[in-house]
């Protein structure tokens, strides 16, 4: 942690700032270590102050010894103006874009200036370190290792909401602490559905399949997506597929440092609109991931953000055509010095059960 640190306290003299105050969990757990789900961090070029009430003292003691641990006994915000008034800060940096305006007028009492962070912390966040991405490869197992069983006992007469019991039941035998999000199943012509929350519809053999699935392990999520059918699929849901396939695996294979969000999406959206379906992949082409399921950097239309070495980025193309279904396939990928690694390794071809 004294790494991640040693960044803000930079941000602190790049900014201009005598104190950053962050309050929201990922931010806090990154930079402190401290896994509660209460508290605040006030860090200044002398100083780091973890604020937290009776329950977590003792664990934040233990998870965030780099910190000088402060219990409150009142409101959480009122401690933290305390401190920066005892020690007379006049500039303090805050998480503008992810807090409320009540906290906001909350943490503007005081003789203090409140200037935004932007999403400075989450920049630095984008950059993985070993712990890091050995804790997402694990997650990255677990649900490969998922895919693999729910392929055993997928049948037609089976609910998308029994699919998904399955699934998440097995990412949590398998150690995940909790699921990444809420399980998409998306079965026939659900499946033109990009956000397809899994439903009580029936699976009919010849139905594409679409799961978008991911698990926590040690606090770092994974994000897989899925199709395979159910009995012999349609030709031209066949013929989507393998344009879906080819989309994700060339840029998959042309993903490297130096590339911009926008050119990495326009190398897969290009194979898709070559082949006539361009108005049928309407979202971008994946996100970062990491404590957050959706981080930066974006892969989209509209990112210039240059990617890096130890970024994690999803790619995630998708064609979905409305009253006759969808496929979505999409791995995660650590961008390395030369190109980029999957994580996410089960199979990709169009399987039939």
């Amino acid at each position: 942690m004294k790494s991640r640190i040693s960044k803000v306290k930079a941000l602190l003299e790049h900014k201009q700032l005598d104190g950053v105050v962050i309050l929201t969990d990922f931010n806090r757990r990154y930079i402190s270590g401290f896994t509660g789900s209460s508290g605040g961090l006030l860090i200044t070029k002398d100083k780091n102050i973890l604020v937290t009430d009776f329950r977590y003292i003792e664990q934040a003691t233990s998870q965030a010894p780099q910190f000088e641990i402060v219990q409150h006994t009142k409101p959480l915000l009122d401690t933290l103006v305390e401190q920066i008034e005892t020690a007379q800060l006049s500039n303090i940096g805050f998480e503008s874009h992810l807090v409320s305006y009540d906290t906001f007028i909350h943490l503007n009492r005081g003789r203090h200036d409140l200037i935004t962070l932007g999403n400075e912390i989450e920049k630095i966040r984008m950059v993985k370190d070993d712990s890091e991405i050995k804790a997402i490869d694990k997650a990255a197992q677990i649900v490969d290792d998922a895919y693999a069983h729910i392929l055993k006992i997928v049948e037609p007469g089976m609910t998308e909401k029994e699919v998904k019991a399955h699934l998440e039941s097995q990412m949590l035998h398998l150690g995940a602490e909790k699921t990444s999000f809420d399980t998409i199943v998306a079965s026939g012509y659900r499946g033109a559905l990009p956000h397809g929350l899994a439903s009580n519809k029936v699976i009919e053999k010849g139905d594409m399949v679409t799961l978008d699935f991911g698990a926590y392990y040690e606090g770092y999520a994974s994000d897989i997506t899925r199709t395979f059918a159910v009995g012999e699929p349609s030709p031209k849901m066949k013929e989507i597929y393998e344009i879906v396939l080819k989309s994700q695996e060339t840029a998959v294979n042309q993903i490297r440092p130096g590339l911009t969000g926008k050119e990495i999406d326009t190398i897969a959206r290009d194979v898709i609109t070559d082949a006539g379906y361009g108005q049928y992949f309407g979202h971008s082409l994946g996100h970062g991931v990491g404590l957050n399921v959706h981080e930066l950097p974006n892969l989209s239309q509209k990112s210039d953000q240059i990617l890096k070495p130890n970024h994690v980025v999803t790619i995630e193309p998708g064609i979905y055509i409305e009253g006759l279904g969808g496929v979505r396939i999409e791995d995660d990928i650590l961008i390395t010095e030369n190109g980029g690694r999957r994580f996410t390794n089960s199979i990709k071809d169009l399987i039939i059960l």
